[in-house]
């Protein structure tokens, strides 16, 4: 029967406006029965007041009300309701209260159901003080950017947190993906829809893991999109692939992009477990492995030490010349001083 509640709830939402969350009145509805927990409960405003109703928050007046009874109203359980409301009450401020509908509204018009509901929300509780609008325009804003319902869900459901991150970042990121490293629109929803946590990375090192892949190892965008690039770390890119280079089992491709020896797949490289990596594709060892990681990171220690020296060196010179224009500028304020003071 909770099922049926929610759906016909979410119904109502969407069809009252589109493209806008409206939530529920709780208790504004023909009285529903519901049974949950071994008990009937009412949906109705004349409903008998129940012990849960001592423990209802009052919002301010106008805005729906954050109720155990308007949960069970939702279709969530009688445990699930009460996690709910317990969660809110321990967020700041008291702001997960305010916005608790409009975001499990979202949520289920988004397709998700009770149990998956509370799944994300358990992921990320930050979602419960998101305010509707905002919630509107970053949903709107996955949209047009080709996630489409299904693939929308699944970005929510494996990271909620994508609806807690400004519209302004997300589109920064997807021009970047665009211009900078030259993936297609269709590109960059694929990689939204299989690394949606890639909104949140530095553009920095991001662009230079890009660049990497691209020049040091020869991909294609196409081929990294396939592989999953974005989900691995640069670290775990440069190990593998340098490891496989020095073993002779990988070759930079020159300017034609040919090789001597055929490159295995990116995704043959990184999709795999270590374990299945060693023994399938570069031949080796674990003991192998781990002793070249080690030295691995102690030539990039030494080469980020003499990077941040070079750096250094040219800052003093920056200052030197510095100080040397300021020289050369009072030396000729002095002697227009000096020609002013002859005449």
């Amino acid at each position: 029967m909770g099922t049926r509640v929610a759906a016909r709830l979410v119904r109502r939402w969407t069809a009252t406006n589109a493209s806008v969350f409206s939530p529920r009145q709780c208790g504004t509805c023909p009285p529903q029965p519901l049974r949950t927990g071994g008990r009937w409960f009412w949906s109705s405003q004349n409903r008998t007041r129940t012990p849960h109703q001592s423990l209802e928050p009052r919002l301010q007046s106008g805005r729906p009300e954050l109720s155990l009874l308007c949960l069970l109203d939702m279709g969530f359980t009688d445990s699930q309701a009460q996690q709910i409301y317990e969660d809110t009450s321990k967020l700041r401020g008291g702001s997960a209260a305010k916005h608790a509908l409009p975001t499990l509204t979202a949520l289920f018009v988004l397709g998700f159901n009770p149990s998956s509901v509370l799944k994300v929300l358990e992921k990320c509780p930050e979602l419960y003080t998101v305010r509707e609008s905002l919630l509107q325009q970053r949903v709107g804003n996955l949209r047009k950017l080709g996630l489409v319902e299904g693939s929308l869900q699944r970005v929510v459901s494996h990271f909620p947190q994508i609806l807690t991150v400004p519209v302004k970042t997300v589109k920064s990121m997807a021009m970047f993906l665009r211009e900078k490293c030259l993936f297609t629109v269709q590109q960059v929803t694929d990689i939204l829809r299989d690394t949606p946590a890639v909104v949140l990375e530095n553009m920095d090192q991001l662009e230079y893991k890009f660049q990497y892949v691209y020049f040091r190892m020869g991909i294609k965008q196409a081929e990294m999109v396939k592989s999953r690039l974005f989900r691995y770390t640069l670290d775990e890119v440069r190990s593998r692939h340098s490891f496989m280079e020095r073993r002779g089992l990988y070759q930079t491709p020159d300017k034609k992009g040919q090789t001597i020896i055929i490159n295995p797949k990116l995704g043959t490289i990184l999709i795999v477990d270590q374990d299945t990596f060693l023994a399938d594709v570069a031949n080796a060892s674990a003991e192998e492995y781990e002793v070249f990681r080690r030295l691995l990171a102690r030539e990039w220690k030494e080469e980020e030490h003499q990077h941040g020296s070079i750096e250094g060196d040219d800052e003093e010179e920056e200052e030197e010349e510095e100080e040397e224009e300021e020289e050369e500028e009072e030396e000729t304020r002095a002697k227009g001083g000096y020609r002013k003071m002859r005449k």
